[in-house]
C-alpha cells in the first residue's frame, strides 16, 4: 500500500500553473513535516518546499514567490501550488514526509511518494 500518493502533474506551457497534491495514508502518523522535492534529468534532487505541523514553511530560492505549499494536517494532505512556471521547473516531483525534518538532500527521509512528472513547454 502506497503511503504517500501524489497527483496533479502534467504538461503545461511556460507561464502557466499546476497544483500538486499528496495524500498520506492512515498507516503513517506522527508526521512533523511534509514537502516536495524534485529531480530533473542529470541534476541532483532538490528540496522545493516544506511545511511543518506548526505551519512553518520554507522554499527553495528558485521558487520563492511562485510556489505556495499548504497543508491540511487533519487530512494528512499537502498541496504545492505552482505558478509562473518555466522550463527550468521541469522535473519529477516527489512528495516526502518525515517525523523530524526534511533536509536539502532528502537523505534519510521517512516516506516518499512515487513521483509525478511536471513538464513545462517553452
Amino acid at each position: 500500500q502506497a503511503q504517500l500518493v501524489e497527483s496533479g502533474g502534467g504538461l503545461v506551457q511556460a507561464g502557466g500553473s499546476l497544483r500538486l497534491s499528496c495524500q498520506a495514508s492512515q498507516s503513517i502518523f506522527n508526521i512533523n513535516v511534509m514537502g516536495w522535492y524534485r529531480q530533473a534529468p542529470g541534476k541532483k534532487r532538490e528540496l522545493v518546499a516544506y511545511i511543518t505541523r506548526g505551519s512553518t514553511t520554507k522554499y527553495a530560492d528558485s521558487v520563492k514567490g511562485r510556489f505556495t505549499i499548504s497543508r491540511d494536517s487533519a487530512k494528512s494532505t499537502v498541496w504545492l501550488q505552482m505558478s509562473s512556471l518555466t522550463a527550468e521547473d521541469t522535473a519529477v516531483y516527489y512528495c516526502a514526509a518525515d517525523r523530524r525534518f526534511l533536509g536539502s538532500s532528502g537523505v534519510g527521509v521517512d516516506y516518499w511518494g512515487q513521483g509525478t512528472q511536471v513538464t513545462v513547454s517553452s
